[in-house]
């Protein structure tokens, strides 16, 4: 079940020997719609604010508003500076694996779209397993294309026919991570209404003008069924918001 991302947001992160901090932010990858970090701020124990790959954390519980990673306190506070404020260099993102013995999600033959898993074998801290063939990598000494999720909160929408409103939240599938969801803010136009956008339905995002245009009427965005605040969402719900918009289901 997709989890909002305002809700994850101040969710704890645990580590094997303790606490390690909380949920601030996440970094998304723009050219697939995929999460690749959590900003976790760990104030409390070392004073700075760090970068957990999401394919590193375990099951959340959502009992305990609580996510777990296989890492120690120690190995967190020996990880790599990475000023989370600022784009991050994809020579960050590769000293950060490298130290913590990570995958790389743009390695050879994993074509940009996540990381494998060890088969339950741990590499050692330094060091980071080859993986299967090569392949070109997308933007592999440039920008990594990471936009964080609390900056794109915001941006107006454009619908085919003007503007729809503004982006207040994202869903996420929390064993893939991939962004499944926009949830759209359409209260200026539409009383307090709130409505959910896929980004398959995006054509275009000017980053600098902060707005997402997508293929879809304003009409028939202010009938689609609405989404109220903190709400969970179950797969019926997905279904009758893609047979609004007539549109295939991304699970079929």
């Amino acid at each position: 079940m997709p989890w909002s991302m305002q809700t994850m947001r101040g969710c704890s992160v645990r580590a094997t020997d303790g606490r390690l901090g909380s949920v601030v932010d996440f970094l998304f990858d723009d050219a697939h719609w995929i999460v690749r970090y959590m900003v976790v701020d760990t104030a409390w124990l070392f004073g700075r604010r760090v970068l957990i790959a999401t394919s590193a954390l375990g099951q959340p519980d959502e009992a305990m508003a609580e996510f777990s990673v296989n890492l120690t306190e120690e190995q967190v506070k020996a990880s790599p500076d990475v000023d989370t404020d600022r784009p991050v260099s994809r020579q960050a993102e590769a000293d950060l694996h490298t130290h913590y013995g990570w995958i790389p999600y743009w390695a050879p033959g994993m074509g940009g779209l996540g990381v494998l898993p060890t088969a339950g074998v741990e590499p050692p801290v330094g060091e980071v397993p080859a993986v299967g063939r090569e392949r070109p990598v997308r933007g592999s000494q440039g920008d990594p294309h990471l936009r964080s999720e609390r900056e794109v909160r915001g941006y107006h929408i454009e619908a085919t026919d003007g503007e729809i409103g503004q982006v207040d939240d994202f869903f996420v599938d929390d064993t893939g991570w991939t962004i499944r969801y926009m949830v759209a803010d359409i209260g200026s136009w539409f009383s307090g209404k709130r409505v959910l956008l896929s980004p398959d339905w995006i054509t275009h995002i000017d980053w600098p003008a902060r707005r997402i245009t997508v293929s879809i009427g304003r009409e028939q965005v202010k009938a689609a069924p609405p989404y109220e605040s903190g709400a969970s969402l179950d797969r019926f719900a997905e279904q009758d918001l893609y047979r609004h918009y007539d549109q295939t289901v991304y699970w079929e």
